[in-house]
């Protein structure tokens, strides 16, 4: 028995020194790419309209709170013995009823993630395309605009993770570029007017649990853990060592984003005036958007708007891996009751979920519902998925009984506070 055990403390600790490699690389880059977003390029909308103090709370308090509900997150599903999709991990935990029910809720997660965009890549580009002189008229309002653009950057999603690699990486690697130089730039124009005087207990305190979901949003890549989690299972015989492949990949990732957002934030938010921030809000468009119309300077334009396209772009991309998935994931296991799996036509039903996920895009585009409210609004479904979820497994499900403790127990609490915190917003 003693030998088994010196065995597994030596492979153990030999596949700990495992180097990167260009593929742990690409991974790293898609989760930044997936998190520097429509979540990344708003908040210094909430921040103009809330003021930096609320904004610092916010952080203090979702920033470790999000890196710990993603690890809890990856844990829980790579303790499964099949690692495939949402739905069939939950359904060898809890049984298929259970995989449904929580399939579907993950699915609409991936939804808002979709909505919120596609949204953001039409009307920002539509924004500038209007702002530069391109068009003479705004095009986020024309039906085949919105059809075309979102029918090509599905199309490039779907083909795979290594063309997404190919693809996203470059991009990546641009628009973390830009935003660190971009930060930089900001600041001569920096104006201390514009931090807001701390504010009333109460106000501070409802303003607090309004910005933790815009806090959470913009550094949050969970969307991407799975179909992440499910690549590294594929490549790795050992399951011990795609899961901490899996979860140094991610550590790397949200280290490097935190402090890239950091400095983003505060030096963007000093920029902008709360009037800046409310026509932002107004004409929902991003900050960037609202930067280019309003900063002088034409480098400066160039660059917000290579931000702001490659950011909400990748971040497309990296979440289209676990929205196709989820699709796929509920539609398998709604078929498998009537008919064998084995007869399932997977390109026919491939087809069939890229049709249907333009069309969907489209027709949401359409209604131009405002991104900001859609965050409020979407805050405690990722409050159930991520956080509630999981904290469930570990206290429900026997072989994860390991992962109880101080972590799980902040992120049930963290989960409870993205429930509860929209409806504060009728106390605004």
């Amino acid at each position: 028995m003693s030998t088994i055990t010196a065995t597994n403390e030596i492979d153990k600790h030999q596949y700990k020194k495992t180097p990167l490699t260009t593929y742990d690389l690409g991974w790293i880059l898609l989760n930044i790419g997936m998190a520097i977003g429509a979540g990344t390029v708003v908040v210094p909308v909430q921040i103009g309209l809330k003021g930096l103090w609320v904004f610092v709370a916010a952080f203090l308090i979702a920033y470790p709170a999000t890196y710990m509900l993603q690890n809890l997150y990856m844990k829980t599903l790579s303790e499964s013995d099949i690692c495939e999709d949402y739905s069939n991990i939950i359904s060898q935990y809890l049984g298929k009823n259970w995989g449904m029910m929580l399939g579907i809720l993950y699915f609409i997660m991936l939804v808002h993630g979709m909505f919120i965009y596609s949204t953001a890549i039409i009307y920002d580009s539509a924004s500038y395309l209007n702002t530069f002189g391109v068009t003479d008229s705004v095009l986020s309002d024309s039906v085949a605009y919105t059809l075309i653009v979102l029918t090509a950057l599905i199309f490039v999603a779907s083909r795979g993770e290594q063309l997404l690699f190919k693809v996203s990486g470059p991009l990546v690697v641009v628009k973390v570029s830009i935003i660190v130089l971009l930060g930089v730039i900001m600041i001569p124009h920096w104006d201390f007017n514009n931090i807001k005087a701390f504010p009333g207990i109460g106000d501070f305190a409802r303003d607090v649990l309004l910005t933790i979901p815009f806090a959470f949003f913009s550094a949050v890549f969970i969307q991407i853990l799975n179909p992440m989690n499910i690549a590294y299972r594929k490549r790795e015989e050992n399951k011990e060592i795609a899961t901490y492949k899996a979860i140094r990949v991610h550590r790397i990732a949200y280290i490097t984003l935190i402090s890239i957002i950091l400095f983003f934030s505060f030096s963007f938010s000093l920029s902008i005036t709360y009037e800046q921030a409310l026509e932002a809000f107004n004409l929902n468009i991003s900050a960037l958007a609202m930067a280019a119309k309003v900063i002088p300077g034409e480098l400066v334009h160039i660059m917000t708007v290579l931000l702001n396209v490659s950011a909400v772009v990748t971040a497309f991309f990296g979440i289209y891996l676990g929205f196709q998935e989820a699709v796929k994931g509920i539609l398998v296991n709604i078929i498998q009751r009537f008919i064998p799996e084995e007869r399932i036509n997977h390109k026919v039903l491939g087809v069939s979920v890229y049709v249907f996920i333009v069309l969907l895009l489209t027709f949401w585009v359409s209604l131009g519902f405002s991104v900001v409210i859609f965050f409020h609004i979407a805050s405690p479904l990722y409050g159930i998925v991520s956080c509630l979820i999981p904290c469930y497994l570990v206290y429900r499900v026997q072989k994860l009984h390991k992962f109880k403790g101080l972590q799980a127990q902040c992120v049930l609490i963290f989960g409870l506070l993205l429930v509860i915190s929209p409806f504060f917003k009728f106390f605004e």
